[in-house]
């Protein structure tokens, strides 16, 4: 399975490379962007770069990783699907931009972009993500997307640098979101 190119109005989508680490370094290395997440922020581009070519040995039906670079320049950030599950038809979602494309929308078009591809291409039927209470700006998104939360606190969850984290439950369901569309 080959990972397409997406495009939106403002945003190219393609498959990561190795050599965009010092791009995803911006997002990666930055201790308030990774604060999130269920990594550490990296020390220098090189476990950056680590960190990429850990997801590209996976094989695409199971893990898929999209650089996002702003058409006005720049590389923005990263979006995935992993813990593809096919036989229940689901995977999970993950994103991290860098702080300076915060606040303007553009994990809304990546976003949108990946759903449409997951639900259409890869046939899922529900879209999960992780996410921790604290973070706002993620259960917003996630919001604004259609996804629900669907539990209370999954307490100690995630192991990130020696301390656990408690996240909530977001999905979204394939037939939620194509009525969204229709909607639209």
């Amino acid at each position: 399975m080959t990972l397409p190119a997406l495009e939106t109005r403002r945003l190219a989508l393609r498959p990561i490379e190795e050599g965009d680490a010092p791009g995803l370094h911006g997002a990666y290395g930055d201790a308030e962007a990774m604060r999130f997440w269920d990594a550490p922020a990296t020390r220098d581009v090189t476990e950056t770069a680590a960190h990429i070519r850990n997801s590209l040995a996976v094989e695409r039906r199971w893990h898929g990783m999209w650089a996002i670079v702003a058409r006005s320049g720049g590389f923005a950030g990263m979006i995935n699907y992993h813990n593809v599950d096919p036989r229940n038809r689901r995977l999970a979602l993950g994103w991290i931009l860098a702080p300076a494309f915060w606040h303007q929308g553009l994990m809304t078009e990546a976003a949108e972009a990946v759903l449409s591809y997951c639900f259409s291409v890869m046939e899922m039927h529900r879209v999960e993500a992780l996410i921790e209470p604290e973070n706002v700006a993620s259960r917003g998104l996630a919001a604004k997307l259609g996804f629900k939360q669907e539990s209370d606190l999954l307490r100690d969850r995630l192991c990130v640098a020696g301390q656990y984290r408690s996240v909530l439950m977001y999905a979204l369901l394939q037939a939620d979101w194509a009525d969204s569309r229709s909607n639209a």
